[in-house]
């Protein structure tokens, strides 16, 4: 290697290592001024608490007490298992973010809080810009002391979503949509080669008209976890978040999205002017809609899926649909 490309190498580091000082240091000055969002939560919850703060404590311990009962021992996080959680230097947070559980509006959000002046308007912010992975730094990106860091001060949330509402929400949008011709030919041409008899030429070259009892007999095949890791959208929260590892401050829940929203803002301080998005006008994957997709499927398969998703039912208190015939 030549001396100048060297020279590069090593001033690339240091300048690299220098902007990583300056940005703990300005992250030290920013608390010394006044509490964190952290600090604020938890100084908040010894006081006499609201029933938003019961609520949140209540989530907390019961995490908490689940993790307890089903984890038998503790790993290490590796830089895969921190790719979801977006950070906010600026206001000292991080961000599990959960496909199908607001999270485009919550990138959004964090793209204004972080943006120093560039964006005024969450909605002003195209969806698809909000899922480009140079807007938003994740915790994977960030060396272990930085790392351990912000696992420590910063205040961490998560939002979820009833399991399988969240799976048909996903459905619906990846495979009955007829923009998201990606997914179409990267999952659908794959699940009905294997699971639909008798295929037609064009379902096999395009995978547009995946039906959700195919779906299903795909998630559940056992070669389909061999060849690669679940997708984001149907993948379970637990294996996304890993949050018996993390520990969450905040667990919001889309059934509660608008209040458990503003509570993180208010939280942070964010200015008065941003505010969370509210709910799209489409139809949204709600209980009643999620039960008439399971009329097709057999309780066999029912039971099944329900045990793939378990354990985000019971880390999250969830209760067991009454649509599904477990017995």
């Amino acid at each position: 290697m030549r001396k100048g490309s060297t020279d590069r190498i090593i001033e690339n580091r240091y300048q690299y290592a220098c902007a990583a000082e300056d940005r703990i240091l300005r992250i030290s000055w920013h608390r010394k001024s006044g509490r964190s969002p952290l600090q604020t939560l938890y100084k908040d919850d010894q006081l006499e608490q609201s029933s938003l703060q019961a609520t949140h404590r209540r989530r907390r311990e019961l995490l908490s007490s689940m993790c307890h009962r089903y984890t038998r021992k503790r790993r290490l996080l590796t830089p895969d298992d921190l790719r979801h959680l977006v950070v906010d230097d600026v206001h000292e947070l991080l961000y599990c973010y959960v496909p199908k559980v607001a999270c485009t509006n919550w990138k959004r959000v964090l793209m204004v809080l972080t943006g120093q002046g560039k964006y005024q308007d969450p909605l002003e912010i195209p969806a698809h810009e909000a899922h480009v992975p140079a807007n938003l730094r994740t915790l994977s990106e960030y060396s272990t002391p930085e790392i351990n860091y912000r696992l420590r001060n910063y205040l961490k949330f998560i939002f979820v979503r009833e399991p399988l509402e969240r799976l048909v929400s996903a459905y619906r949008n990846k495979f009955t949509r007829s923009y998201n011709t990606a997914f179409h030919k990267r999952y659908g041409t794959k699940i009905i080669r294997r699971h639909r008899q008798d295929p037609s030429s064009e379902a096999l070259e395009s995978g547009h008209d995946v039906r959700f009892e195919e779906f299903v007999y795909y998630l559940l095949d056992p070669k389909t976890q061999r060849e690669e890791p679940f997708n984001e959208h149907w993948e379970r929260v637990h294996s996304l978040c890993h949050p018996c590892i993390v520990h969450y401050d905040i667990i919001g829940k889309y059934e509660t999205l608008t209040d458990d929203a503003n509570y993180i803002l208010q939280l942070v301080g964010a200015d008065a002017g941003i505010k969370f998005p509210a709910s799209s006008k489409t139809i949204r994957t709600n209980n009643n809609l999620t039960a008439k997709f399971f009329k097709n499927i057999s309780p066999f398969y029912q039971r099944r899926l329900f045990n793939l998703y378990k354990m985000d039912y019971l880390l999250f208190n969830y209760t067991i649909p009454s649509y599904l015939h477990l017995r």
